[in-house]
């Protein structure tokens, strides 16, 4: 399975976010990400992005490293993380691995969470570590078996529109073919009572977040 990794800007990332990434991996940093892989000690393949927030240490380092750069113009229609996942793409990837923290800016994250469940993405098994929080991706029609410790809270949010004939076990609230709406809070703060959330959505697309992962 071919991994790509992005990192993105914002906050730092959490510092133990780095072992839990796949040893066999092609890391894109958009913008400041840059400067957040290089603290983690993680090599960079490309650098995406209109370099308006990346360090300028971080700009010289990519010099001196000859790191290739995708830089794009500050007036574009895509922010630099939609950027990176579309070069992940054309890296031709089936695993998807996002590296984040909640940042300063709500519509950023906002946008960046959402991004994550892009009908281009359809197909690719997408992931993200969000600070201290994972998240995984799960679009219908799906299965996934999702890890967890019993006791840990995970929560199920619709993207993209209401969230259809979901199916989960395992937790403490148990789904049973429900609908569960983008508007609605239905779905947060379940409960793991097994070690694993089976899961199924038949249609639509969830984000399941594990908010204490790390």
């Amino acid at each position: 399975m071919s991994t790509a990794v992005v990192f993105i800007g914002g906050h730092p990332p959490h510092p133990g976010v780095v072992a839990h990434l796949p040893a066999q991996r092609w890391v894109v940093a958009a913008d400041s990400g840059y400067d957040h892989a290089v603290a983690l000690g993680v090599h960079v393949d490309l650098v995406v992005g209109d370099l308006d927030s990346v360090s300028a240490e971080g700009l010289a380092r990519m010099e001196r490293d000859g790191t290739p750069v995708e830089r794009h113009p500050t007036d574009k229609d895509f922010t630099d993380t939609e950027l990176a996942l579309r070069a992940a793409l054309r890296h031709d990837v089936s695993h998807l691995v996002v590296v984040s923290c909640v940042g300063d800016r709500l519509d950023h994250s906002f946008a960046a969470l959402s991004s994550l469940a892009d009908p281009s993405l359809a197909g690719i098994a997408v992931e993200a570590w969000w600070g201290g929080a994972h998240v995984d991706v799960v679009r219908g029609p799906g299965t996934r078996l999702i890890a967890g410790r019993v006791g840990e809270t995970v929560s199920l949010l619709p993207v993209d529109g209401a969230a259809m004939g979901v199916v989960a076990s395992g937790v403490q609230y148990a789904l049973h073919g429900e609908t569960l709406s983008a508007t609605a809070s239905r779905g947060v703060s379940n409960v793991f009572v097994d070690s694993e959330l089976n899961l199924h959505v038949e249609r639509g697309a969830l984000l399941v977040i594990k908010p204490e992962a790390l």
